[in-house]
């Protein structure tokens, strides 16, 4: 009976032994598993729930839940992708996952990163060694991340092809303060790493986008009118498509901020396709005998004279246009002409109205005068007569098409836009078109425009127009198929001499 005892007792000593045992190996067991963890961390991650994350994190900071939160919405992160490597075993109870993420953000798109989640055993569990850096290896040391605004791009003015407008063309005066009419608001933006003590370091980049709008300037055709002005200071010239109106060139060399869409200047001869139109319309037949002696006196007024006071005798009247004859222009528009008539045919032509180009602009004035000394000045564009060059210009477009068109740099849409609605287009009258294409073909074939390497086909006038104590004005008007023109040279001397070359360098640089 006693050893019986002795057996229960042993046996149950054994078992307290045992159940002890038990105990401490239970106490010591580490949960889960580094691969458990990360696994857990890098799902809770990708779901965004910050509070499970930091569940798994070692001593979080107090901060955790709001830096992860600020880094998306400063940065503007829509998604997160993910991507874990092997874990591998950095000591006895230590181990870390190398992993590659890729954040979209709305400005700049994806941003791909890599990093390192790192774990270890803590209080009996395996858990994540959380630093700035598992955000973003670029965090560490203090560093910080940031999306910065970029300013809002200029908007670009291109050919009507859309291509840039070419260096040195001559054009800038009239687009750079064009460009704030088309001006929006349109953000670009730059992903900014900083480190203290270090510069800042650009990660992404997106320029604002700017505003591209198509002007109706030809890339060769501007680039051929700006390199025949070179060499030639205080210069223009304005090259019109006369079909449609469209300013295919607007190179501008004039000096003293004077502008060649709106500033007026004594137009000379090349006035006399206004005259001549006038003088048509009243009954002058180009092939009539006029006389072109080298002076000329209004009865009982002023005398007049020919360049050189040079005596052609009886001539045609296209011939009169030809050699650009100042007598007999003054003649017959003080025999034949009012100042009414002649203001009235000059306003058909585009005088005495505002021209909605897109960049304004104006065309020129020829006040109604009863005077004859004055009505004779006028005729040969002296006197009280004034016109832009982007006038002549539209008065050769006319010649050439038979529609005067008021010019215009940008789309009809957004001319109206800028400087309201344009004239409408006038239908010249066809008889006085036909004698004016003829006489100003006779010019550049064997008048004052002759023998200048102009190419065939190409018509014109030439003007010199006096300045009182100072060089003459030069200017040329004319046309070449679908292309009219005006070159303006401020103080160059004479038309032929200054402005006709231009015109064939102009027309040989195409």
């Amino acid at each position: 009976m006693a050893r019986r005892r002795l057996i229960v007792l042993v046996i149950a000593l054994v078992a307290i032994a045992g159940a002890g045992a038990f105990a401490v190996v239970a106490s010591n067991r580490v949960k889960g598993s580094a691969a458990q963890t990360a696994a857990a961390y890098f799902d809770a991650w990708r779901r965004g729930n910050v509070s499970a994350m930091e569940r798994l994190v070692f001593q979080p900071p107090a901060d955790f839940s709001v830096r992860h939160r600020k880094l998306s919405d400063d940065l503007g992160v829509v998604s997160l992708q993910l991507t874990p490597g092997q874990l591998r075993s950095t000591g006895e109870q230590a181990a870390e996952v190398p992993f590659s993420g890729v954040r979209k953000l709305s400005e700049l798109g994806d941003w791909p990163f890599d990093s390192v989640l790192r774990l270890a055993v803590r209080e009996r569990a395996w858990k994540v060694l959380w630093a700035p850096e598992t955000l973003h290896p670029l965090l560490k040391d203090g560093g910080t991340l940031a999306l910065e605004e970029v300013e809002t791009s200029a908007a670009e003015l291109v050919t009507s092809e859309g291509d840039r407008i070419p260096n040195d063309s001559y054009a800038d005066a009239y687009l750079e303060p064009l460009k704030p009419e088309f001006e929006q608001v349109n953000y670009g933006w730059t992903l900014v790493s900083k480190l203290p003590g270090r510069p800042a370091t650009t990660l992404l980049r997106r320029d604002p986008e700017a505003k591209v709008e198509r002007t109706t300037l030809s890339r060769s055709v501007q680039a051929a009118a700006a390199r025949a002005l070179d060499g030639t200071e205080d210069s223009t010239m304005i090259v019109i498509r006369p079909s449609t109106g469209e300013i295919l060139a607007l190179a501008d060399r004039l000096g003293e901020n004077y502008s060649a869409v709106r500033d007026v200047f004594p137009p000379g001869s090349v006035f006399k396709a206004i005259t001549a139109a006038a003088l048509i319309q009243g009954g002058l037949d180009p092939a009539d005998q006029v006389g072109c002696p080298g002076t000329y006196t209004i009865p009982f007024h002023r005398p007049f004279g020919n360049d050189g006071e040079v005596d052609r005798g009886v001539v045609t009247f296209t011939d009169a246009f030809a050699f650009s004859c100042n007598t007999t222009f003054v003649e017959q528009a003080t025999t034949r002409l009012t100042g009414q008539d002649l203001t009235r045919t000059a306003n058909e032509w585009g005088f005495g109205r505002p021209i909605a180009t897109g960049i304004g602009g104006t065309c020129g004035t020829v006040p109604e005068t009863d005077e004859l000394d004055m009505l004779g000045a006028d005729a040969i564009g002296q006197g009280e007569v004034v016109s832009t060059p982007l006038c002549m210009a539209a008065l050769a477009a006319a010649v050439q098409s038979g529609t005067w068109r008021s010019p215009r740099l940008l789309s009809e849409a957004q001319v109206r836009r800028i400087d309201g609605t344009p004239h409408a287009d006038v239908q010249m009258d066809e008889g006085v078109v036909t004698a004016l294409r003829d006489m100003m073909t006779a010019t550049v074939d064997y008048g004052t425009a002759s023998d200048a390497g102009l190419p065939e086909g190409a018509a014109g006038k030439t003007g010199t127009a006096e300045v009182e104590g100072e060089t003459s004005h030069a200017w040329f008007i004319g046309y070449r198929d679908d292309l009219a023109f005006c070159v303006f040279v401020r103080h160059g001397g004479s038309g032929r001499s200054a402005a006709v070359p231009i015109a064939a360098r102009f027309f040989n640089g195409l």
